[in-house]
């Protein structure tokens, strides 16, 4: 006669901060065996998990094991350009230091090393210099009529109203920051997204982008920052690499350096388009077949026109000409390549958004969603927030704009890996989302709030009124304010 089976008692444990390949270890092999978490733990600290690591993730490519080891990050010091190439990553949690509530004065630019010494660092400096001198003169009277037109409520107190005022004054000044505005970000990843990441890093053209790539490879081969430990008192747990076997492996990819040149080009021969055609802020595209999407979003990363006009192009196309797009999308891809972002389509809500870049940077956070954008650049123009005016300010502003925008687009022509960096928040950029109706009526709902900045407000309005236009039904259901609904005091 079987014996009678038994119950086990039910429990739940937090298991105490270890380094982030030895826990994923632990849990790989906890997911496998019948031992308990603390059997695993001795398991592995008995064991070399170099050699897990080595047989399991890199050789047979069990990459889901590498979703349970976590690394904090931290970036200080890096380029507005390079934070948001940091941020590119679908699985990803952290924040940037916020132009929004900080003053990013004091901070400084960043200078390419390779500008750095020779005669085009002087050019390089004088532009930012014009848009540091144009973000510091106008804080002032900015900040002034703020003041003047939103009085002190008597229930809020003196600091809380002078914090407020800053931030709204930071949310017209920050227009006329830089890419090359020095900043810092703080993420928590998964050592797989982590490894993505590095490759990635590795895989840019930009040299800065690609020295924080083998920076990451050093922080995750050596001991990490132990500030919270060196508070606590002595600690017996050795301060162990958080990844070396993973920095050991980490490489540029190929597939992703030499794609887009090649895309680039098949853009210029094929396309033939010149003149940019204008477009609204928010376009809702109108559906159409996954293979024209594809091929069309393949094109859209590597030009500046907009996705319809695109669109419009390969619509004439024949199917051998689309799949031979796609076949220069796919040529290079190795065995343990991911596919290019752009070939995540058939999502239902395709926008082409037109729009100040500091206000995408802040779109840029969601997550829900597929972007894919162009390069930054300054021949979209730029965008004047209309308190300027109010102020009677714009003109000072517009002559630093024009200024700038002048000699950035000079600085293209002989020097196109720099200029990007000298581009102001104040200028638009092209992105493209594409998202469920889940997405859009978030994006919609929590963007258009009044705590929002008055630019991604705007966007966010007009995503739902595109929804509305298209799917009356589902447009309804989304809770957008409009932008004319303010609120001075509420952050």
């Amino acid at each position: 006669m079987m014996g009678r089976m038994t119950s086990p008692t039910r429990r739940v444990l937090a298991l105490a901060p270890m380094p982030p390949e030895k826990s994923a270890y632990a849990l790989a092999r906890y997911s496998r065996s019948p031992d308990s978490i603390e059997d695993s733990l001795r398991w592995v600290h008995g064991h070399s998990s170099e050699k897990f690591w080595e047989q399991f993730y890199f050789d047979y490519g069990h990459a889901s094991i590498a979703d349970l080891g976590h690394v904090i990050i931290c970036f200080e010091g890096v380029s507005e350009l390079a934070a948001i190439h940091i941020e590119d990553e679908a699985l990803w949690d952290g924040q940037a230091k916020s132009s929004r509530y900080q003053d990013f004065g004091p901070g400084g630019v960043f200078v390419p090393e390779h500008v750095q010494g020779t005669p085009i660092e002087a050019t390089y400096r004088g532009i930012a210099a014009r848009l540091h001198q144009a973000y510091t003169t106008l804080h002032a009277p900015i900040k002034d009529y703020l003041t003047r037109t939103t009085p002190k409520p008597d229930d809020m107190k003196p600091q809380a109203y002078d914090r407020t005022m800053n931030a709204r004054t930071f949310d017209v000044t920050r227009y006329l920051l830089p890419l090359a505005a020095t900043t810092n970000v703080g993420q928590v990843v998964s050592i797989r997204t982590l490894e993505k990441q590095i490759c990635r890093l590795l895989s840019l053209p930009v040299a800065e982008l690609r020295a924080i790539g083998e920076d990451l490879k050093r922080a995750c081969a050596t001991p990490p920052l132990n500030v919270w430990g060196e508070l606590n008192g002595p600690s017996a747990a050795p301060n162990e690499p958080l990844a070396p076997t993973l920095a050991r492996h980490a490489r540029p990819s190929e597939y992703f350096l030499k794609t887009y040149p090649d895309l680039k080009q098949a853009a210029a021969e094929r396309l033939r388009l010149s003149e940019v055609e204008a477009s609204e802020p928010v376009e809702l595209i109108e559906p159409h077949p996954p293979l024209d999407e594809l091929a069309s979003t393949l094109l859209y990363r590597v030009t500046v026109h907009p996705y319809r006009q695109i669109l419009a192009v390969v619509q004439e196309w024949t199917e051998k000409e689309k799949e031979d797009l796609i076949e220069i999308a796919l040529r290079r891809r190795g065995p343990h390549d991911e596919l290019l972002q752009e070939f995540r389509c058939g999502y239902g809500f395709i926008f082409d958004i037109l729009m100040d870049l500091g206000g995408w940077r802040d779109l840029h956070r969601h997550r829900r969603c597929q972007q894919v954008r162009q390069e930054f650049t300054t021949i979209h123009g730029y965008e004047t927030p209309t308190l300027l005016k109010d102020a009677g300010i714009a003109a000072e502003y517009r002559a630093a704009l024009d200024e700038v925008k002048e000699q950035v687009e000079g600085l293209a022509l002989s020097h196109p890996d720099i200029a990007p960096y000298l581009t102001p928040f104040g200028c638009r950029t092209r992105c493209l989302f594409k998202m469920d109706y889940a997405e859009a009526e978030y994006i919609a709902r929590l963007r258009s709030g009044v705590k929002g900045h008055f630019s991604y407000r705007t966007i966010a309005w007009l995503i739902q009124r595109a929804v509305l236009a298209r799917y009356p039904a589902l447009g309804a259901r989304i809770a957008a304010t409009p932008p004319d609904i303010e609120d001075s005091l509420t952050r």
